[in-house]
């Protein structure tokens, strides 16, 4: 009898599911800016497309004929971009990079509507040096090569940061790939050796670490931006949405979406050899 009263239970709980639909398509079109403004020539872009509809499977939107510029707070000089087809996305007319310790304003204009963004291209760390070993494959990890990264953090505060890593001249992008952190446990995370125990190498592998010094608001976006990656839309997770752009429109009733990233890069390449001991 108790079984049955379960079985009855089950079948009333089934039966009042109810499919809801959701509208995910026909949104009016938002520009989405992704701009980064470093100390790096080659890592200087202003990246502007649109959205498009959740359902759309055509690549998104390219703004090519945007008005870029970036201007220094401090010396008034401005910084014109210009798009390049190749790559497909704005680069700076001239060449010119950040310089540490200067603000810089970012401003782009898009079918009349302005958009802008500030922020402090702050000092970097000391970077001193990068060791690897061998690990054998275990359960809670592959068999490779893995790095500890040796340097020093001298700030008190601003202390937000992201490593990126380049195996053989293609960058780890994918969504566990991006490293970030900050001060939450301390300044000293580098002074004893900082094991970046997710990432394994091969013999001969050229590894490439550029470590750089956000802003708060960027570093936020960021985390927000991986968590929305690691998004599966099970029920224990979160309904998804756009992080929270650090870009503000100033005329137009356009929503934008994206960031603005400066920072401060500091880089070291090294090659994955043989250790005599293996």
């Amino acid at each position: 009898m108790k079984k049955i009263g379960i079985i009855i239970g089950l079948i009333s709980l089934l039966s009042c599911q109810e499919e809801v639909q959701l509208d995910l398509g026909n949104v009016s079109k938002k520009p989405v800016i992704e701009a980064v403004w470093t100390n790096e020539v080659t890592e200087n872009y202003v990246k502007i497309s649109y959205t498009r509809d959740y359902f759309d499977t055509l690549a998104n939107e390219l703004v090519e004929n945007a008005s870029v510029s970036i201007i220094d707070n401090a010396s008034g000089t401005l910084v014109d971009f210009m798009f390049e087809d190749e790559l497909g996305y704005y680069t700076p007319l001239h060449g010119q990079t950040a310089i540490p310790g200067h603000s810089y304003t970012l401003k782009v204009i898009v079918d009349e509507n302005e958009y802008t963004s500030e922020g402090l291209t702050q000092e970097p760390p000391i970077l001193d040096s990068i060791t690897y070993v061998f690990e054998e494959e275990s359960f809670f990890s592959d068999e490779g090569y893995y790095l500890t990264v040796y340097g020093k953090i001298p700030f008190e505060e601003g202390n937000f940061y992201r490593l990126l890593l380049t195996k053989n001249d293609t960058l780890l992008n994918g969504r566990g790939d991006y490293f970030l952190f900050d001060d939450t446990f301390g300044t000293n995370v580098l002074d004893n050796g900082f094991e970046l125990n997710g990432f394994a190498f091969e013999e001969n592998d050229k590894v490439k670490l550029q470590l750089i010094r956000l802003n708060e608001d960027a570093y936020d976006y960021l985390n927000q931006f991986v968590s929305l990656l690691f998004n599966d839309g099970g029920l224990f997770s979160p309904p998804p949405e756009n992080p929270e752009s650090n870009i503000q429109a100033i005329n137009g009733e356009d929503q934008v979406l994206g960031y603005f990233m400066t920072g401060s890069i500091i880089s070291k390449t090294i090659k994955i050899e043989a250790l005599e001991s293996e």
